[in-house]
This record gives C-alpha cells, structure tokens and sequence, in this order.
C-alpha cells in the first residue's frame, strides 16, 4: 500500500475508520462488519439492538444533515444508510460510547426541533430524532451505556482508595465545646 498523497484529500470516513481501528488495536483496513471484525468490536449488530431507530445525523466532514438508522448495542453506537441491516452489512460509522463524556438535549445548540449531541473528549456529535419521546429514549439508552460500559476508575485504583489508611476524624471547629455558662 502507498501512503496518501499529502495533496490529495481525505475519502470520507477514512479518518474516522482510522481513528476507530486505533481504538479497537486493528490494523486491518478492510471491513466486512461482521462478528469477526475488529472493527466492529465483535458485536453482531444485525440482531438484539439495545435500541435501533433512524435519527438524523450531522456529517463528519462536509456539515450536512443525513437520515441514518442506528443501531445502539453492547457499548458501540452504528449506523447505516438504511434499516435492512444484516450480518453483511457494513457499518457506515461506529462511535464507542464508552468514550464519550456527555449525552444532552441540543435544541438550543443547533435551533432544531428534538436535537441531542453526544460528545467525547475530541468532538461534539449532533444527531435529530423525530419526536421528543424518541430524543429522550436515545438520550436514556446512550446515558446508560456510557454508564454501563465506561472505566473511568479501574480496578487497582478502587482497591488502592480503599486500603489506603484514612487519617483520624479531626473535630470540627463547630464542635469543639464551649464553655457553658
């Protein structure tokens, strides 16, 4: 393989399929979507979705709005161009919720109708769902997965707080007695 002309411009998604591979410790460029790939994680997203659903979608690149279906499941949000998703499909994006930050109502964001953005430590992402039940529901579902799926305290960390020895309880300048009268 040749490495890109530095003149020549980014294929969509190319950056982001990196940046994913990056994450997930694959090198493979090629993605079939399937269990077996690394890229998407080992999650067969073709059936038992946490939530699935079409949301509206802002471009990566190029700031148009798109219509996607997305597939909610095991810690990994996907999409697709369309909603026949099978074990040969070929997710058009996955984001790994466990590294994202926030899930939040965005009307104010965007002055759209049921606007949401998820965001990660690199980048804010704005989806549109069609009605304020459906906005809440993603809102819900991605919150718990962040929750469910996020390490931000390991381990050895929990154990270290825990067995560290805790100095004495020091009285309190309000609870120390006064002389009573």
């Amino acid at each position: 393989r040749r490495p890109p002309d530095p003149g020549s411009p980014i294929p969509p998604g190319a950056m982001a399929a990196s940046l994913w591979r990056a994450v997930m410790g694959s090198s493979s460029s090629s993605s079939s979507g399937g269990v077996d790939d690394p890229a998407a994680g080992g999650v067969e997203f073709w059936h038992g979705a946490e939530r699935a659903g079409w949301l509206t979608k802002q471009g990566e690149y190029i700031k148009t709005w798109r219509r996607r279906w997305f597939v909610l499941k095991q810690g990994r949000l996907f999409w697709f161009k369309d909603a026949a998703v099978t074990r040969g499909s070929v997710p058009r994006g996955i984001i790994p919720v466990s590294s994202c930050l926030t899930v939040k109502g965005a009307e104010d964001v965007l002055n759209r109708q049921f606007a949401f953005e998820l965001s990660n430590p690199a980048e804010t992402m704005y989806f549109i769902a069609d009605a304020e039940k459906e906005k809440e529901e993603w809102i819900n579902s991605i919150g718990r997965s962040i929750v469910q799926h996020s390490r931000s305290v390991t381990d050895a960390e929990v154990v270290d707080y825990d067995s560290r020895p805790q100095p004495p309880p020091q009285p309190k300048k309000s609870e120390a007695s006064e002389p009573s009268e």
